[in-house]
């Protein structure tokens, strides 16, 4: 659903909210957290950083999972269900 397009002369085709589908509540998972307290040994604190880095490797996760599925195809990102139909429809042919 996310994605900048852009047509052949660089002109942005999702440049508002008309045009760029934006997820909703009802489109997303359910995901179940858990924690792990597990200090850090390299400071006396035992504290770790914060802010996005749990969500860095979310992407790279998911599309590893993608490519591993596929048997090792290079998956185009961003990775919406048209995309990988078009090169499941390429691998079968």
């Amino acid at each position: 659903m996310e994605a900048m397009i852009y047509d052949d002369s660089a002109q942005l085709l999702t440049g508002s909210f008309m045009d760029y589908a934006l997820p909703r509540a009802a489109m997303m998972p359910e995901i179940a957290f858990d924690t792990s307290p597990v200090p850090n040994p390299n400071n006396p604190l035992g504290v770790k950083g914060c802010g996005e880095a749990g969500s860095i490797g979310a992407l790279a996760a998911c599309t590893n999972a993608l490519i591993d599925a596929l048997d090792g195809a290079s998956v185009p990102l961003p990775a919406t269900p048209e995309a990988l139909w078009r090169l499941l429809s390429q691998q079968a042919a």
